[in-house]
């Protein structure tokens, strides 16, 4: 195994465990706030601007990560962050401490992403772009199963949400320790990058259209807590069986990862373009379907997730310059994230006027994306952007 390869699994081991924690808290938060105290306005002000915030702060991370070159240092500082604030939430008695631990939480993920990703896409190019980020996808989605299933095992033993958060230290603490692993064997990552005599030397039109289609992808893509609370109100499955469709979102995510990953290396943009037009259909299925069907809307909105987090990056590692690769996906992250907060905003508005007007405005937004995508496919904007 060639070091890229090892350096993409080594890191791919810190996300499984770093998932694991959040997203094992994630399941837990909101029930966790109203035991506070907390109102349900409170509640989804903590999740909507922690998500806001963690997205936003990613421009100014990527662009340090760039200007300093200190990419493992400013990991270093979001995963504490990301991963620690986790545990602490055992030992708060009020509900606007939890809050700024939970927004903590997303800031710290959005402080450590922009420099991860642009050190992994520098070993990517050994792999393949699609292949790689593919690799690391689905090992991440492992301790995205893991994390909540286990929350559930504490709770169905009569566990506390104490106990919860004091449990989830232990993958917090595995995950920095194989981190510090990786930067005492890795300590200049970017030397895994391969040079090429035709290179991009800035971010210009083909980035930015990219950046455009993505932005009507996010602008369409509902929230999991929005499908959930259309399942818990119109009786479709119970509530203990709401977690296990999650869990199943995030296996068929890891799995879309490598396969659409693997495909996109061999076929090229192409592939983008069909993966969005299948994943897109998931609303009409989810939130106009039944019980069949909307299992099969959530298998696709866990397959869009799984493309977002492979083909997606693997797209900005190709239409950025190596020196600005911290930047470039800073910038990509904060505008996919608003976009993604803006229309979390107009779903939930929508959702109570008319499903079916919710349902078109999903398809229609991410669909629209397609005609960005036929431009960058027809531009050949460099030897190799995938045509």
């Amino acid at each position: 195994m060639n070091d890229a390869k090892k350096f993409i699994i080594l890191m791919g081991i810190v996300s499984l465990f770093a998932d694991m924690t959040y997203e094992g808290a994630k399941g837990i938060a909101g029930q966790y706030l109203a035991l506070l105290g907390a109102s349900a306005i409170i509640v989804g002000f903590t999740a909507g601007f922690g998500e806001l915030a963690g997205y936003a702060v990613r421009f100014l991370s990527g662009y340090l990560s760039d200007k300093t070159l200190k990419h493992w240092s400013i990991t270093f500082v979001g995963y504490f962050i990301n991963l620690f604030a986790v545990p602490l939430l055992a030992f708060v008695n009020r509900w606007e401490l939890a809050t700024m631990l939970l927004i903590a939480e997303r800031i710290g993920k959005g402080i450590r992403t922009p420099p991860r990703d642009a050190m992994l896409s520098y070993a990517t190019a050994h792999t393949g772009r699609g292949w790689g980020f593919g690799i690391h996808e689905a090992l991440d989605q492992i301790g995205a199963v893991l994390g909540p299933l286990i929350m559930f095992t504490v709770l169905y033993l009569k566990g506390s949400y104490k106990t919860c958060f004091i449990i989830l230290a232990l993958p917090a603490i595995l995950c920095i320790s194989i981190l510090i692993i990786s930067y005492f064997l890795y300590p200049k990552p970017e030397k895994l990058e391969i040079e090429t005599k035709i290179g991009i030397k800035s971010m210009s039109k083909a980035y930015w259209i990219y950046v455009a289609a993505a932005s009507l992808i996010a602008l369409g893509f509902a929230d999991f807590p929005l499908i959930a609370y259309h399942i818990k109100q119109n009786f479709i499955f119970s509530d203990e069986i709401i977690p296990l469709l999650f869990s199943l979102a995030m296996a068929i995510d890891g799995i879309s990862a490598l396969i659409f990953g693997r495909m996109f290396d061999k076929f090229g943009i192409v592939i983008l373009a069909v993966s969005i037009l299948l994943s897109s259909f998931f609303a009409p299925l989810t939130f106009l379907g039944g019980s069949i069907l909307v299992i099969i809307g959530i298998c696709l909105w866990g397959m869009g997730m799984g493309v977002n987090e492979s083909i997606m990056r693997s797209m900005v590692t190709i239409l950025s310059p190596k020196e600005k690769r911290g930047s470039a996906f800073g910038t990509f992250h904060m505008i996919f994230g608003i976009s993604w907060f803006i229309g979390s905003f107009i779903m939930g508005f929508l959702y109570e006027i008319s499903l079916v007007i919710l349902a078109l405005f999903s398809v229609a937004t991410q669909l629209s994306s397609l005609i960005f995508i036929y431009i960058l496919y027809k531009m050949s904007y460099s030897t190799e952007l995938p045509s």
